[in-house]
């Protein structure tokens, strides 16, 4: 059985509160990867170009609020 078949089948046998406590955590725990993949990403430049595109199309007043 490999980890992943072994979670799953923990996460199968939670109780209600138990299930709601865990995705709970596991919500909290996945937005602060997604946060911390983010910031990574600002700071060894990989968004500038949207960024930069992102400004263009404000400044040329083609940009529409959403």
């Amino acid at each position: 059985m490999t980890v992943l078949e072994r979670i799953e089948a923990q996460v199968q046998a939670l109780s209600e509160v138990e299930l709601y406590e865990f995705r709970r955590w596991f919500q909290e725990w996945d937005a602060d990867a997604w946060d911390r993949q983010i910031e990574a990403d600002a700071q060894a430049g990989k968004l500038d170009a949207l960024a930069a595109e992102a400004l263009a199309e404000y400044r040329s007043g083609s940009a529409r609020e959403i």
